[in-house]
């Protein structure tokens, strides 16, 4: 099986989830199940390795896949958190929702090395594109290159590739 037709069997469709009219996509199954999970982890190692220097992943869902992934690429990690969740000096991002505001966060030395790293931006669901593009924002303001954008499954009738022009943006299943 390829990692897209893996993702599409385990990933479960919840109505009116978190809130009426909306059909939440449900990765737990797959997360659930270490050798699908695997596979999947392998096919985005595979596309991006030798490209990029460290991983950073959307909180809450986005570490999930982000951690595995760059322990098996032997990256570092950072985590890129809604605000207030890290201690210190930050850097932080607001940006738009479509029921008012956020901020995301990374610690002020999360991407201290002498020359900005590359770093490929992951999560769990492309939707509208405001929390990826707020993200890419926060990691080149915090002195790293954003080199591509991964997601497992992208709501493709949300246009959220729009809010990333000029990104690389790669999803294993379109939705």
């Amino acid at each position: 099986m390829t990692a897209a037709e893996i993702l599409a069997a385990h990933t479960r469709e919840v109505a009116d989830f978190p809130q009426p009219g909306v059909m939440f996509k449900d990765l737990t199954r797959l997360f659930r199940d270490p050798d699908a999970f695997a596979l999947v982890l392998q096919d985005i190692a595979d596309r991006w390795s030798g490209t990029v220097d460290v991983v950073a992943g959307i909180e809450a869902r986005g570490f999930i896949i982000g951690a595995p992934l760059a322990q098996r690429m032997s990256l570092g990690f950072v985590p890129i958190r809604k605000a207030g969740k890290l201690p210190g000096e930050t850097h932080s991002q607001t940006y738009d929702l479509e029921y008012g505001t956020a901020t995301i966060e990374v610690t002020a030395d999360a991407f201290a090395t002498e020359s900005g790293p590359r770093v490929l931006l992951v999560d769990d669901v492309l939707a509208t594109g405001g929390t990826a593009a707020a993200a890419c924002r926060l990691v080149e303001s915090a002195g790293a290159q954003v080199v591509g954008i991964e997601v497992l499954l992208e709501l493709g009738f949300l246009a959220g590739r729009e809010q990333l022009p000029g990104r690389e943006v790669r999803a294993i299943l379109v939705d």
